[in-house]
């Protein structure tokens, strides 16, 4: 039986997620695996978020408050922004859908650097809009390039910062001279899913303080990562409430569940969590960068919680061979990089397994 579709459907695939613990469990007859491949936060959740979900378990009856009340006036008090500049998403990348789907068409073109977070593109994509990836400089977003790469057809400018999968995160001041040159009209969406990670670096930029210059300025952001809520799926964007009067005529009423809502007000209290969650990754990545330069391997220095790894030889290979020692990273060839590996930071002791199987794949 053949259903018909938009046709701008017919190039696309699923997003390909990381493979499951269980999946390997089942495929390998092993019990212990070791996953290091979708960027999650091996400390788990806020022990506060874990107990505001134990208190509101008997209310899952009940449908969610659909504008997240409670946690849009708690996080805009942490920001310091106006409620209204917040808008709520089952993950950031449900909002990036949603903005896609609200200002662009099959006349209109979004510009974005290669090897970037694929999302960006498949929304456009379903859309029929033109995609223009811009090659990156030294692993860093080309300002240069993705200002030269706009037309009369451009709607959107997406960049995360840091990049996804590669890691790598542009100044302050070459993020400034993009938003400032970008026309009024053309939306530029600043993916900061791992700000927590890198806001430690003197020159990451506060983009918040800008939105007030920049009306056209949009900030995804995600307790999905240094938070440990990645089961479940709240984000969160600041921008111009015009753009969310548009976007919120599409957003599916209580997209975002009782639970990640009760998750992410009880994560908000837990500093203590969270810096133990960026100190450890901090140390990991010291960790990665001294074990690969002994085997030789060349990296991205990073400012989130993975790190992207050359090994030199068909990627998949490798990947297949740690899968056979419980070990799951990500292969990157969905981004075009057939030789990489993208390797999540986890635990001390999940750090020291990844290396050995890995050395032990090298050399076999």
């Amino acid at each position: 039986m053949h259903f018909q579709h938009r046709p701008q459907l017919a190039s696309l695939k699923p997003y390909p997620p990381g493979k499951p613990i269980e999946e390997v469990q089942r495929e390998q007859g092993i019990s212990e695996v070791t996953k290091l491949a979708s960027n999650e936060n091996p400390y788990g959740p806020s022990p506060l978020a874990l107990n505001a979900l134990a208190d509101h378990l008997h209310e899952l009856h009940l449908y969610p408050e659909s504008g997240c009340y409670y946690l849009r006036r708690k996080l805009a008090e942490k920001l310091q922004v106006a409620p209204e500049t917040l808008f709520f998403g089952n993950g950031s990348d449900e909002i990036v859908a949603l903005m896609t789907t609200a200002f662009l068409d099959d006349k209109t073109s979004i510009v974005c650097s290669e090897h970037t977070f694929v999302r960006y593109e498949m929304g456009a994509a379903a859309m029929g809009a033109e995609i223009r990836h811009v090659p990156l400089r030294n692993w860093c977003h080309d300002v240069d390039g993705l200002l030269a790469a706009l037309d009369d057809t451009t709607r959107m400018v997406f960049i995360a910062n840091p990049e996804n999968p590669v890691g790598a995160a542009i100044p302050a001041s070459e993020v400034r001279r993009l938003v400032e040159n970008l026309p009024s009209n053309v939306i530029f969406v600043l993916d900061e899913a791992y700000y927590e990670f890198a806001r430690g670096w003197d020159e990451y930029p506060d983009s918040i303080s800008w939105l007030g210059d920049f009306p056209n300025l949009v900030i995804t952001r995600t307790f999905s990562k240094a938070y440990g809520l990645a089961g479940l799926r709240v984000g969160y964007a600041l921008g111009n409430p015009e753009i969310w009067n548009i976007v919120d005529r599409i957003r599916p009423p209580f997209n975002v569940s009782r639970m990640a809502q009760e998750g992410a007000l009880a994560a908000l209290d837990d500093t203590a969590h969270l810096e133990r969650t960026v100190s450890g990754n901090r140390a990991g990545l010291q960790y990665f960068y001294t074990e690969f330069e002994k085997l030789g391997l060349e990296y991205v220095p990073s400012h989130a919680n993975f790190v992207l790894v050359d090994m030199k030889r068909p990627a998949p290979a490798v990947y297949e061979s740690l899968l056979r020692h419980g070990i799951i990273v990500r292969p990157m060839g969905i981004y075009n990089l057939p030789q990489h590996l993208r390797i999540s930071v986890g635990l001390p002791r999940e750090n020291e397994i990844l290396v050995a199987a890995l050395t032990q794949v090298l050399h076999s």
